[in-house]
């Protein structure tokens, strides 16, 4: 399938876990794709690497023009970069709440900002932001996270709202816990690692966690001229995690 065949794409975040597979992903239908990250030396061909710390705008814009530059212009921003955190309210101090949300809500929007006058100009705009089941579920001990994500899905409807007129269409993905690099550095730090993992993998109804190439695979849809008239949606990548609520299984079966 090459239904990507003529667009660019740049995702950010997009050297490991979820950003890497959605750029591969695409790359293999057909677009030509630009990394904005920490780490661009990580970025596998045929990917073009760019350095971008997303918490400041003139690192931002100066990548977002050198990857629109070098493609000749953006279809496809998929705002992925992010980072984690744990506790309650009372856990984080304020400085670390201004830096993850400055990552996690403010990066959606510098980068949106930067590569707008691109997308403009683009016959199938699309952007896509990866939030979080932590948007719409209560999890404990994710209060700044949760708060971040919950903020990125809002942002999501009203830039929708904003550019549907203009032809650009804004979607989120919320992803359930995923097996990438990230949750494995969180399970190394627990004190039973195994236990943490069989007990993040029972919360989702499917009983495992879901892939990187699975939520790489809803932001492509969403992202892909097929999704024409999609907009202002989320999209759950999360194992049932949001949507069910099973009976606990019965004795023996």
């Amino acid at each position: 399938m090459k239904d990507f065949d003529g667009l660019k794409a740049v995702v950010t975040g997009g050297a490991s876990g979820i950003g890497l597979a959605a750029a591969r992903l695409l790359a293999e239908r057909g677009a030509l794709v630009a990394v904005l990250d920490l780490n661009p030396d990580d970025v596998p061909q045929p990917l073009r690497g760019y350095r971008a710390d997303v918490s400041d705008d003139a690192s931002v814009v100066a990548a977002v023009s050198d990857a629109a530059g070098a493609l000749r212009g953006i279809d496809v921003l998929v705002n992925n970069a992010g980072i984690g955190a744990a506790g309650t309210v009372e856990d984080n101090d304020d400085a670390e709440w201004h830096r993850v949300l400055d990552v996690n809500l403010l990066g959606v929007v510098r980068t949106t900002r930067a590569a707008l006058r691109h997308l403009r100009r683009s016959a199938h705009p699309a952007i896509v932001n990866t939030c979080s089941i932590a948007a719409t579920a209560g999890l404990p001990q994710r209060a700044l996270y949760s708060a971040t994500k919950g903020a990125v899905q809002s942002l999501t409807l009203a830039m929708a709202a904003d550019h549907v007129r203009e032809g650009i269409r804004v979607n989120c993905v919320n992803p359930g816990t995923a097996d990438t690099p990230w949750v494995a550095r969180l399970l190394e730090k627990a004190p039973d690692p195994a236990a943490e993992r069989a007990a993040l993998q029972a919360r989702q109804p499917m009983g495992r966690l879901v892939t990187a190439d699975e939520v790489a695979a809803a932001i492509a849809y969403l992202a892909s001229p097929a999704a024409a008239s999609v907009t202002g949606t989320a999209l759950a990548v999360d194992g049932g995690m949001q949507g069910l609520r099973l009976r606990a299984p019965e004795p023996g079966r």
